[in-house]
């Protein structure tokens, strides 16, 4: 059977496959991860192509004509909540294809019924992480209530087939960066904390972290934890760092160190093998000192970390389960052997006023991270933020289509009675410009970054942001 795996195009380069899916503000573009795994998958049996249409900047027209060159038997079409709707003008541009056409992500994984009956021309929907859901729908087209995972039309009736358990033995699936290498030009991507080129890859899948705001865990990869074997995580972080020739690998786990005493044993597997890369990972704010030496040793340059909030109050009310005290020995443990952070903050939580966000300002301040993010929180269908949200009225709009602004960067969509939605824009924006241009900032990262590679990232992702609070400003 011929599988096309498709990244659709969009109007503004976006990453589909990232946590706050829009158009960034320092040039980051993710790798269509999940449907490189998925194709790696298919590979076994099938014939597959991956097209990354926003990479290689394809519009409508020259990605329906490169549809109709392979000639799919099954089109994946890989969507998310900010583009869903061009996604399904997408689909009805292509017309009648001799192919059956797959829906997959996180949000048709949360509304299936609802993208199923939005767009007549959607043959199926994934619920979930879809790997072996496309394995098993190539064999049974005709059957689709075989299959697991999945939501169809069968007359005026949307069926729903049992879920998809969750893959426990991830060692089975192929290397992701030997499906970069077949498919995507590697120069194509990039992330603005990283050197560049990178590649991203995955030790584990699911989180089983409570936070309410979280996408991922509560819609498509789950809240129970599993891991790749050391032996063969390290084995393709080998790979990259002998045939690759990328500057940097980051670990796009939900936390690479839910699991410490695993995380150990990776990077002394690492430092026995003596390799040579560099590499980045998300992580949660209770990384211990020990295991932060290991870290860095084993080659680790940058740690991204959730502080989320300066307020105890908040972080309770979100399920965060960190303490300010546990973020504080964080940061101070991170310094100490000398690995960069990068702290994401958000604004306009749950629990949130002008004097939390203070708090939020104040810490962050104090903690002083090497580079931060302060992002308006955004209730993604599928979370428990988002049916919070919606029982009280505190969605600004229920229009998909409206989630990005005319730049691609997504919308203050929460606005509460103390809190308005122009409030938690004048917050993110001033606390941002505070940061990035205090002299201190400015001082510091003069002299942090000398060193070449971080000096072009550091430019690189300065041109970038500037371009976008020029655009803000206008």
């Amino acid at each position: 059977m011929r599988i096309l795996f498709l990244n659709p195009p969009f109007k503004h380069r976006i990453s589909r496959d990232s946590r706050w899916p829009e158009r960034t503000k320092s040039g980051t573009l993710y790798y269509p991860f999940w449907l490189a795994y998925a194709a790696g998958l298919a590979m076994r049996e099938h014939e597959v192509l991956l097209i990354d249409a926003v990479a290689k900047g394809l519009d409508f027209r020259r990605t329906k004509r490169e549809i109709e060159k392979f000639s799919p038997d099954l089109l994946v079409m890989e969507t998310t909540t900010p583009t869903v709707m061009s996604d399904f003008n997408f689909v009805n541009y292509i017309g009648d294809l001799n192919a059956k056409i797959l829906m997959v992500g996180s949000h048709v994984s949360a509304l299936p019924e609802w993208t199923l009956k939005s767009c007549k021309r959607v043959d199926f929907v994934a619920r979930g992480e879809f790997d072996y859901t496309v394995m098993d729908l190539a064999k049974n087209l005709e059957r689709p209530e075989k299959v697991k995972g999945i939501s169809f039309r069968r007359g005026r009736r949307i069926i729903h087939t049992p879920d998809r358990e969750p893959i426990k033995d991830l060692d089975s699936l192929p290397f992701v960066s030997r499906v970069y290498e077949k498919f995507l030009n590697l120069r194509d991507y990039g992330y603005s904390l990283a050197r560049k080129p990178l590649v991203q890859i995955f030790s584990s899948r699911g989180c089983p972290n409570r936070c309410v705001f979280c996408q991922l865990p509560q819609t498509f990869s789950g809240r129970l934890f599993r891991v790749r074997s050391p032996e063969n995580f390290v084995d393709e972080m080998e790979y990259i760092a002998d045939n690759m020739g990328v500057e940097e690998v980051f670990i796009e786990d939900d936390t690479f160190t839910i699991d410490k005493p695993r995380v150990r044993k990776i990077c002394r597997l690492m430092i026995k093998r003596k390799l040579k890369v560099i590499w980045s990972a998300n992580v949660r704010a209770d990384v211990d000192l020990e295991t932060m030496k290991l870290m860095k040793k084993a080659g680790a340059r940058l740690l991204v970390v959730g502080y989320e909030s300066g307020s105890q109050k908040v972080l309770n009310t979100i399920k965060k389960g960190i303490t300010i005290n546990m973020s504080r020995k964080f940061a101070k443990n991170a310094k100490k052997v000398g690995l960069r952070v990068f702290g994401c903050w958000m604004i306009g939580l749950p629990g949130d006023t002008k004097e939390s966000i203070l708090e939020t300002w104040k810490l962050a301040k104090e903690l002083d991270s090497d580079m931060v993010f302060f992002q308006q929180a955004v209730p993604f269908p599928g979370t428990e933020m988002y049916e919070w949200a919606k029982r009280n009225g505190y969605l600004v709009t229920e229009d998909f289509s409206k989630w990005l602004d005319e730049n691609g960067r997504l919308g203050f969509l929460l606005s509460y009675p103390w809190l308005s939605a122009e409030e938690i824009r004048y917050w993110r924006d001033k606390l941002m410009r505070s940061f990035y241009f205090s002299p201190k900032y400015l001082l510091k990262t003069l002299v942090r970054n000398m060193e070449p590679h971080e000096m072009v990232r550091v430019l690189r992702s300065a041109k970038e942001f500037l371009s976008f609070l020029f655009r803000e400003a206008k």
